[in-house]
């Protein structure tokens, strides 16, 4: 069975294409279920995110589809959710969807993956950097809001990398994942395979492949 749950519509100002557009692609590619995890609104950095007044139209685009295609393919829908402290909003923790993503984009609402604020590397020390992101993302886990950990190399997304190995840095969110609030068999980790256009599973500490898996 192929699925693919991470899917952004144009709502979030940084995707193209319509749903329906979408839809056709993966039933071109033969996925079996298909899921829309739009980038969920916050009260900060709302650019780049569905805003809270677009929540019902979001949702009724999707519903609208998944009756649509309900004969070529399985339509799921969901939020990809920032786990930013203080700013996640109950509207949507608390929505009726088939699933959430949960994912670390900010460090201390510095969004250390986007391109316009990459000078802020120049002033933090990597390997802090790297375990404020596992911190994070641990402490994502152990909150058990999310169904799913979203691209859990990200933090390679410029090659910075640490001079610890990044398996000891990232055990303990590991440890979260699969024996804490997660049960790794039912709440998956997300292969990142956009990872493989900017080489990032080419670098040393190969997360989220082997080492992940193992733990």
């Amino acid at each position: 069975m192929r699925i693919d749950l991470h899917n952004h519509t144009t709502r979030c100002n940084h995707a193209e294409g319509t749903v329906d557009e979408y839809i056709q692609r993966a039933i071109e590619l033969g996925i079996d279920i298909y899921g829309f995890s739009e980038h969920a609104p916050m009260d900060f950095d709302s650019h780049y995110r569905l805003s809270f007044d677009e929540m019902q139209a979001y949702t009724d685009d999707i519903l609208t589809a998944r009756e649509k295609y309900k004969d070529d393919m399985h339509i799921l829908l969901g939020y990809e959710v920032d786990y930013l402290p203080g700013h996640m909003d109950d509207r949507v923790l608390n929505a009726k969807v088939d699933y959430m993503i949960g994912s670390v984009h900010f460090l201390d609402k510095w969004g250390f993956d986007n391109p316009e604020f990459i000078a802020g590397y120049k002033d933090r020390d990597i390997d802090e950097i790297w375990q404020a992101y596992f911190e994070a993302t641990e402490a994502m886990a152990k909150s058990g809001n999310f169904d799913i950990v979203g691209h859990l190399d990200l933090i390679k997304i410029f090659k910075f990398m640490p001079k610890q190995d990044t398996r000891l840095l990232a055990k303990n969110a590991l440890k979260a994942i699969s024996h804490g609030a997660y049960d790794f068999y039912q709440k998956p980790i997300e292969p990142d395979v956009l990872g493989l256009k900017y080489d990032r599973w080419r670098l040393h500490g190969d997360l989220p492949r082997k080492e992940a898996v193992k733990s």
